[in-house]
């Protein structure tokens, strides 16, 4: 042994301890360090025993360190490095044991390390190829997906039965409750014969397949392509789709539900499977559960209901109009409306072409058909469904389908259903008697051509609730008249569109002149606008509103006359066209369009907003819309949508989605005030006097148009809102709106006459409800008069928009006289007061107007129309 072993490290000769004692006993603290205080390496050597003094303490370094434990301890990132290598120790060489065995005591091998069952991640691997799975590992996944996939299906096919179609068309009926909860009708198929396939003309078969799925007697009765679209409308929440073969709607047939889920999808799936060799079967099922329309499921059912005949009784053309309404009733059921009857004639030709086509009958039996429409027979009403509980029923089912989609008319022809309405039948008594004695009074149709065809519809609507508690839909189904008049379109309702305009113009102020805040002045109904007969629009710029033929637009009156410069609130009280057109120009057509539809109207009755004449109403909205907007006056500016459902209930269980509508404020309290003001006025003093016979406040507003083709008036006290139409239209040869002009051997037919006495009759039944009093009306906004108008006692140089300074007063208010209205007539023009032409340049003092003087291109006679107007120049009759 070398010198340098034997000496100790100690100079005072401490010797280092014995290998013995320091084996396997490494420092507490690690390695010495530089500078550590001299009592932190204190011997650690036991003493010699009780009073014995141990080793004699010396200075300098208590121990030596051992040669063999001067290593650096390993990092944890060196020691993870080591375990992706192999090494199962916390010590000893890098490189690790051979064999994967972890070192021992003293760098020994030890045990193998355990495997784990999967090797996922992925062990000794790095990076990306940690992550990807081998491919023994990807081919394991494969066969255990497909694998149990196939149990799973073969597991479905064992558990899912076949369903009882029979049982499929056990229809019920649906029960419709009053307001009050008792019993209005009942509706459902009676019946309810199932049919087998020898019972069904050849002709019935071959059209459904030719139309609906050529291929139903070779292919496989599944389309993936069409399942994969249902499913993915199904996840993405689009509409649901059927099956797109006679297979697949047949089962949808058999499974239709309100539910749309993935598992129901699986089931038509596999009973499609199960089912689709035995086509016979399917056939029969398929034309036994499908939905016709007119409440009919199944072959015979329609054929009943359509034709009266059994369905092996159907010939080629009747087979092939039944086949068409197989794409949809509602839309193809010809006996509806003109649309559906065009749309199904031309889907009849095509099953027809189609069924040539596929050689299921000749080029002859076509022709046999020939151009000649088969008409179905007049629909059959239940006794239950007579006089205007057809309607409302109608009106209850319409309103289920738009709330919840998953409702359609076919789920509710297979019935079931106890459906809870809003209407309250001594109301609906009420309407119906007020417009039976009204006919009685004033119609003898069997004497004079000019009272045929008449039809009325109204309706009633709860202000700040929405229900919908009465209406007159017309004479019943069993009485051929098949249109709910209370919800139809397509008749334009005048004047009764002005005081949205108003209400604009209020609310959102005129683009004309701005008011102290920089935005458009909110005027008031004390400003004064034109109000003569034929004359020019200007636009908001100040230029003349050019008409259709190229020349400077020119505005009628429904009377002539010159009426000078009224207010706004007598432009309402006689229902002066010139004013509101003007306003209209001033106000800005689309912001009129966005305020009615907020109101409650929809987009789809509304006409062109560009068309100088759309404030006069040449829109065509239903009853029940009016009567909904106009409460939103009566509710001092709160809207809510109208509804005729409060609860549904299918088996046991409420449906969910039929709550309330909850109201929303769309025009200032204090702005409805002054629109209801203004109308009163119009009830009491203007072209709606007739409503005085009711001795208590209402409110409202007449409506007609050019020509008679229609007479409006909508009404309102606190508690209720009606709206009343008049037109006449002949259902059979639907030739469009025909003249009221001669009904009830009157002349001219305004709002004030037939469509106001019905209110009146209604409401002395009704009642005014309570509140009796309207809220009074608070000041609004600023008089903001048009161009050329004379000042006002009331008017300053910061509210009137044009009055010059020294201009004197305008005329007071002139007496009336007789009217073709009733007996309260408009005012005599203000022009004759001031011995001038009404446009505040005669006698009245000097005024000064922004307005172009006439152009000598401008016509003497108002234009076709201006901005889409057409020939609606004065057509608004406006009272």
């Amino acid at each position: 042994m070398s010198e340098h072993r034997r000496r100790s490290a100690n100079p005072g000769g401490e010797q280092p301890p014995s290998r013995r004692a320091s084996a396997g006993r490494p420092y507490a603290y690690g390695s010495p360090v530089e500078g550590a205080p001299d009592y932190a390496h204190e011997s650690r050597e036991p003493s010699a025993g009780p009073g014995r003094p141990g080793p004699a303490a010396t200075p300098g370094p208590r121990r030596a360190v051992r040669e063999t434990a001067q290593q650096p301890r390993l990092t944890r990132a060196e020691m993870r490095k080591q375990s992706r290598k192999g090494s199962g120790g916390g010590g000893g060489d890098s490189e690790g044991p051979p064999n994967g065995r972890s070192a021992g005591r003293n760098g020994k091998p030890g045990k193998p390390g355990k495997k784990r069952l999967i090797d996922y991640p992925r062990f000794g691997k790095t990076g990306f190829k940690r992550w990807m799975p081998s491919w023994k590992q990807s081919l394991s996944l494969f066969l255990i997906f497909f694998g149990g996939s196939v149990a799973a299906i073969g597991a479905a096919f064992a558990l899912i039965p076949v369903p009882d179609a029979k049982a499929s068309i056990d229809l019920q009926n649906n029960i419709y409750y009053w307001a009050d909860g008792t019993e209005m009708a009942r509706k459902g198929d009676t019946n309810k014969q199932w049919v087998e396939l020898s019972e069904i003309s050849r002709p019935a078969q071959d059209a459904v397949i030719a139309a609906e799925n050529e291929t139903f007697r070779t292919d496989k009765g599944i389309d993936p392509k069409g399942i994969a679209r249902a499913v993915y409308n199904m996840a993405t929440g689009g509409e649901t789709q059927g099956g797109s073969t006679i297979t697949q709607q047949y089962v949808k047939n058999v499974y239709l539900s309100q539910e749309q889920t993935l598992s129901r999808k699986a089931k038509e799936f596999i009973i499609a499977l199960k089912i689709s060799d035995d086509k016979d079967k399917i056939l029969t099922g398929y034309l036994n559960t499908s939905w016709y329309g007119r409440g009919a499921t199944g072959v015979q059912a329609a054929s009943q209901a359509y034709y009266g005949v059994d369905a092996n009784k159907l010939d080629i053309c009747q087979s092939a109009m039944l086949a068409g309404l197989l794409k949809g009733a509602a839309l193809y059921d010809p006996t509806l409306n003109t649309g559906n009857h065009d749309r199904m004639q031309e889907r009849w030709n095509y099953v027809l072409d189609r069924m040539q086509a596929t050689k299921t009958i000749t080029a002859e039996d076509r022709a046999k058909c020939g151009p000649k429409f088969p008409e179905p027979i007049p629909v059959k009403a239940p006794a239950s469904l007579n006089g205007e509980v057809s309607y409302l029923v109608e009106t209850a089912n319409k309103f289920l389908v738009a709330r919840d989609k998953t409702l359609n008319q076919q789920l509710l022809d297979r019935g079931g259903f106890q459906i809870y309405t809003t209407f309250q039948k001594d109301k609906v008594d009420a309407l119906k008697k007020a417009v039976d004695d009204f006919e009685a009074a004033n119609l003898h149709p069997d004497k004079r051509a000019e009272d045929q065809n008449v039809q009325i519809g109204a309706a009633s609507v709860v202000p700040n609730d929405g229900a919908i508690i009465a209406l007159y839909g017309g004479k019943g189904i069993e009485n051929n008249h098949y249109t709910n008049n209370a919800d139809a379109l397509g008749v334009p309702v005048g004047s009764t569109f002005k005081p949205f305009v108003l209400a604009t113009a209020m609310q959102n102020g005129v683009l004309t002149k701005n008011g102290e805040d920089g935005t458009p002045a909110k005027i008031n109904q004390d400003s004064k606008y034109l109000a003569d007969n034929l004359a020019p629009i200007y636009t908001k710029d100040g230029t003349p509103a050019i008409g259709d033929d190229g020349k400077p637009y020119k505005q009628r009156n429904s009377e002539p006359g010159q009426k000078g410069y009224v207010t706004l609130k007598q432009a309402m009280q006689w229902s002066y066209n010139v004013p509101f057109v003007q306003l209209g120009q001033d106000v800005g057509g689309k912001n009129v369009k966005d305020m009615v539809m907020k109101l409650g109207l929809h987009e789809d009755s509304l006409a062109p907003a560009t068309s100088l004449t759309f404030p006069l109403g040449t829109s065509t909205p239903s009853a029940i819309r009016m009567a909904s907007a106009y409460s939103v006056f009566a509710a001092r500016g709160q809207q809510t949508d109208p509804y005729s459902v409060t609860k549904v209930v299918n088996k046991g269980k409420e449906w969910p989605g039929f709550t309330k509508p909850t109201p929303k404020q769309v025009l200032d309290p204090v702005v409805a005030d002054n629109i209801t003001e203004v109308l009163q006025n119009v009830a009491k003093n203007g072209t709606g006097s007739k409503t005085n016979d009711l001795g208590f406040p209402v409110a409202g507003k007449t409506g007609t148009t050019d020509g008679g083709k229609s007479a409006w008036w909508v009404g309102y006290t606190n508690s209720l809102t009606t709206s009343v139409g008049m037109w006449r239209e002949d259902p059979a040869n639907k030739s469009g709106l025909q003249s009221l002009d001669g009904t009830g051997n009157k002349t001219e037919i305004h709002g004030g006459d037939f469509p106001a006495e019905v209110f009146t009759r209604y409401m002395k039944v009704i009642g005014p409800g309570n509140p009796k009093n309207f809220q009074a009306a608070t000041p609004w906004g600023q008089e903001v008069d048009s161009s050329g108008a004379p000042a006002s006692p009331s008017s300053s140089a910061s509210t009137s928009a044009s009055a010059s300074a020294g201009e004197p007063t305008g005329p007071a208010e002139p007496t009336t006289s007789k009217s073709p209205e009733g007996p309260v007539s408009p005012p005599p023009s203000a022009s004759s007061t001031c011995n001038g032409n009404g446009n505040g340049n005669g006698n009245c003092g000097p005024s000064r107007s922004p307005r172009p003087s006439k152009s000598p291109t401008e016509s003497a006679s108002p234009s076709p129309g201006a901005g889409g107007a057409g020939n609606l120049v004065g057509l608004m009759g406006g009272q």
